[in-house]
């Protein structure tokens, strides 16, 4: 596992991988997938993204999956972070409890949804810190 000073990546570069997981989560639910499948890639399109922003504004980040405590770590740094950020806090019960059975309920076609939405807003807000068009 890399420590926080290892971790490499051109803000461009994670922004990248962060529209790649979000265009896995968009996919169509192939036959005999769940949707928990696709619920993880669209977290970890949140979470490269919120790790795009450190990179932007040149801090450090931890090496975790939790994205609230990103959030929280953001703030600490004086930077301002949107409440359609905060809502994909949530997201991150799909690092693991989504993903393995019995731990959780099976994941809706609605909270699919809402999850990809709640990724793609949190992918925008990254997008414009990154490539300069907000603070």
């Amino acid at each position: 596992m890399p420590r926080e000073n290892d971790i490499r990546g051109a803000p461009a570069d994670w922004l990248s991988r962060a529209r790649s997981d979000i265009a896995l989560a968009r996919a169509p639910l192939p036959e005999g997938a769940v949707y928990e499948s696709l619920c993880f890639h669209a977290r970890q399109a949140a979470e490269k993204a919120v790790k795009a922003v450190y990179k932007a504004k040149g801090h450090r980040f931890e090496y975790t999956h939790n994205i609230g405590h990103l959030l929280h770590g953001l703030e600490r740094e004086g930077i301002l972070v949107p409440q359609a950020a905060w809502e994909a806090a949530d997201l991150t019960r799909f690092a693991w409890e989504a993903r393995y059975p019995g731990v959780a309920e099976p994941v809706t076609q609605a909270e699919y949804r809402e999850a990809v939405a709640q990724a793609a807003r949190v992918l925008e807000w990254a997008a414009n810190v990154v490539e300069g068009a907000a603070p």
